[in-house]
């Protein structure tokens, strides 16, 4: 577990954040709302609950952010090997690991790096997950690539933060 587990929360906001600028009607919201057939009447009219909306964008926004960690992070994997063991106080696996990481922990451990993990986990999870709901909901490609554009920002930058942020205590 990071030192800075608050990390988290905040990285969290980067969706909500991104999505406030992303979806404006100056920016893509006026195409998201053309190709979903909204106007802004018919927005106001069905008078959607944002408190809730937000809530639940957030905290799955915090799910996507813990799990996120863990792919930019190259470290949890090596310590992920060593558990139970490595949680014994001066146990072998112990000491290995935390010579391990006086030695490599800071490799690869920018912004750069997380957020070209954010851009690949971006294409090879969060891309077929949007286009095979879009497919089977007759949704045009450009369904697919707005809500692609916002997700590759999104993760690119979660990953960026997370990556160069997080402190782990050895």
């Amino acid at each position: 577990m990071p030192t800075n587990w608050y990390l988290f929360f905040l990285v969290a906001l980067i969706p909500i954040g991104v999505g406030f600028i992303f979806y404006h009607k100056n920016v893509a919201g006026s195409i998201w709302m053309k190709i979903n057939g909204f106007t802004e009447e018919s927005i106001k009219a069905k008078g959607p609950n944002m408190a809730l909306i937000m809530i639940g964008a957030y905290i799955f926004s915090l799910m996507l952010s813990v799990f996120l960690s863990s792919i930019v992070i190259h470290q949890n994997a090596i310590s992920g090997l060593l558990v139970p063991e490595i949680q014994v106080a001066g146990s072998e696996a112990q000491l290995f690991f935390n010579d391990f990481m006086a030695k490599y922990g800071d490799r690869h451990r920018t912004f750069s790096h997380g957020a070209a993990h954010g851009m690949i986990f971006s294409v090879f999870i969060a891309l077929p997950l949007l286009a095979i709901n879009a497919l089977f909901e007759m949704r045009g490609w450009k369904y697919i690539v707005l809500h692609f554009v916002y997700w590759l920002i999104c993760l690119v930058l979660m990953g960026g933060v997370l990556c160069s942020t997080l402190v782990y205590a050895t």
